[in-house]
């Protein structure tokens, strides 16, 4: 009886699963709207003393997206003291949409690759997944690699549609 080969190991194809890049911190929402005098007006002093007093370690280990659910007008500074703060935490933040950090998490886990590994390789993209808006992942992804690889596939070793060939 002859031994069972993998082919696909054998192939040369490297597989990256889209899941590896999903981002690993929780994203949590930080809503100024509730800094807000009578729900409109930012008030610097008591927005300072707030940015002072606040627990700002509760977000440690978290992703966090800063942003406004109202329609109030919310001063640029006021994002800038809020990212400064959590920046003195360590914490991970970007003013936007959960979305919003979810793809700026996603972009810096694609940055990471260590792209000699990929050198003139034919790549595999693996694309079920739970991740957040994963054409955007994807498309990043296919921009990142396609200067340094042989060519870019997606889906699965046994069913894959071309995406790039040099």
């Amino acid at each position: 009886m002859e031994e069972i080969r993998n082919k696909v190991k054998e192939s040369g194809l490297v597989q990256l699963d889209l899941a590896t890049y999903k981002p690993k911190l929780a994203l949590i929402g930080l809503d100024l709207a509730e800094q807000l005098w009578q729900g409109f007006v930012l008030k610097e002093k008591e927005f300072r003393d707030w940015i002072k007093n606040y627990n700002w370690a509760q977000y440690a280990g978290k992703a966090v997206y800063i942003h406004c659910s109202t329609d109030a007008i919310i001063p640029t500074w006021a994002f800038m003291l809020v990212s400064s703060a959590l920046q003195k935490e360590n914490v991970y933040s970007q003013v936007g949409s959960e979305l919003e950090l979810a793809k700026a998490l996603i972009q810096e886990e694609i940055c990471s690759i260590e792209i000699e590994a990929l050198q003139d390789q034919r790549v595999i993209i693996k694309g079920c997944s739970d991740i957040q808006d994963p054409a955007f992942a994807m498309s990043y992804l296919v921009r990142f690699l396609q200067p340094y690889v042989k060519s870019i596939m997606y889906g699965e070793p046994c069913s894959t549609v071309p995406i790039f060939k040099r």
